[in-house]
């Protein structure tokens, strides 16, 4: 089933929902509810049947006595502990990428590389039903980590949302008509190779955004856009996070943050043949050359490779976590079947 009811969060527990449980000291455990299921853990034994058909956000407790809070984990949380084949991009920096390419209900959207699958989760999200996602990516074993950590949160493979395994340049075309794609996010290395093709698939006044790491990757992609001549004035940000302790008159910033992750770089498609207003600015060296395609290797903008071993581990993982929603889900289908039958 892949209806928004089917992962719609909220209600009672249901069989096949992914439950994140605060036990002792704070500690964190995430389950997937199954019929006769238990979690263990060294303060004893948690039934899955004491937290199906309970509210969220009840508590339980396990065989030792002690409590758990149950809450079904947010967006947020589940993509920061998903299994990974890329780096992800951070719930601070979706949310800004959502507001930023202005993603409607509705909307068609292009995003690549795919990587984890974090941002499709909030692309998918934000689009809703009704539009429509296609996500590239060049390495299957990625594509793979993103399909599982999407069907293992919204318990199916969404129809609305396709992936496809190859360069974005030359599988672009073949994916999506001319003038028909309303916002494209490009996560990579060197966007601004990619450019050319977006503007070719993006509707007039459709939006472009780019996620970058560095300030050299900035400067590129944002002159290379100005030299098309096919978009508005590129716009860049940055965004920062840094939250706060609060208890009684003990009001402090905490002393860790979220600080820079990437740089954001929006323009919109001008309409065929239009010319926009020249503005008036400082000129500046823009000149790049093929000496310099080494500022943008991964090693050189701060990614860590996976090795093949660890990411084969990572696929696993995401596959397991997919098979045991699929499976939970399946066998949730016949009581839901049978509790119609009653009304």
């Amino acid at each position: 089933m892949t209806t928004q009811e089917s992962f719609r969060p909220s209600g009672p527990f249901r069989v096949g929902d992914r439950v994140q449980l605060t036990g002792p000291k704070g500690r964190l455990h995430t389950t997937t509810l199954r019929e006769g299921g238990e979690l263990h853990t060294h303060h004893g034994v948690l039934r899955h049947e004491a937290l199906i058909g309970q509210p969220d956000g009840s508590v339980a407790t396990n065989s030792g006595g002690h409590e758990y809070l149950a809450l079904r984990p947010l967006l947020k949380d589940f993509v920061m502990s998903m299994p990974r084949g890329a780096a992800i991009i951070y719930p601070k920096d979706a949310a800004q990428i959502v507001a930023d390419a202005d993603i409607f209900p509705g909307a068609v959207v292009v995003e690549a590389g795919v990587g984890s699958g974090a941002l499709s989760l909030w692309l998918l999200r934000a689009i809703g039903a009704e539009g429509r996602l296609v996500s590239f990516e060049r390495r299957a074993d990625f594509a793979d980590v993103a399909r599982a950590n999407v069907e293992t949160f919204r318990g199916s493979v969404p129809e609305n949302w396709s992936i496809v395994v190859g360069d974005l340049v030359e599988e672009l075309p073949g994916a999506v008509a001319p003038a028909s794609v309303d916002r494209v996010v490009l996560d990579m290395l060197a966007p601004w190779e990619c450019i050319d093709a977006v503007a070719d698939v993006l509707t007039p006044g459709g939006v472009v955004l780019c996620y970058v790491a560095t300030a050299t990757q900035l400067s590129r992609v944002a002159e290379y856009v100005r030299g098309t001549g096919l978009f508005t004035e590129p716009d860049a940000s940055e965004t920062m996070v840094r939250g706060w302790h609060v208890e009684g008159l003990a009001v402090r910033p905490d002393h860790r943050m979220i600080a820079h992750t990437g740089f954001l770089i929006t323009a919109r498609r001008l309409a065929p043949d239009t010319i926009a207003p020249e503005q008036k600015r400082r000129a500046s060296k823009s000149s790049y050359g093929d000496e310099d395609v080494e500022l943008w290797t991964p090693g050189a903008v701060g990614d860590r490779d996976i090795t093949d071993k660890n990411l084969r581990k990572r696929v696993r993982e995401a596959q397991r976590a997919a098979d045991g929603a699929r499976q939970a889900a399946a066998g949730a289908a016949p009581e839901a079947a049978s509790a119609q039958e009653a009304l």
